[in-house]
């Protein structure tokens, strides 16, 4: 979808069926066409283990559940703004 669409961010879910947002994001970030892409991480896991390997697979940010909106999207537009 990352490829057909060109988003200019990704909300990553951590927790999929099938492939879990650390693998997406790995298979996202060793694309050419699509690593420039900022992904933020959404999970409800708060530990800085999981936090660590989130922004090793390649996200910019770490946001976690129950989201604050407005701290979610100051997050969004800040990535935005540093992507151009």
């Amino acid at each position: 979808m990352a490829r057909s669409e060109r988003p200019d961010l990704i909300l990553m879910d951590m927790a999929m069926p099938v492939m879990d947002g650390l693998e997406a994001t790995a298979k996202l970030k060793e694309d050419p066409e699509l690593a420039r892409i900022p992904i933020i991480a959404l999970t409800a896991f708060s530990d800085d283990g999981r936090r660590e390997a989130a922004m090793k697979s390649g996200c910019v940010d770490y946001v976690t559940k129950p989201i604050q909106f407005q701290g979610l999207l100051a997050k969004i537009e800040t990535w935005l703004e540093a992507s151009r």
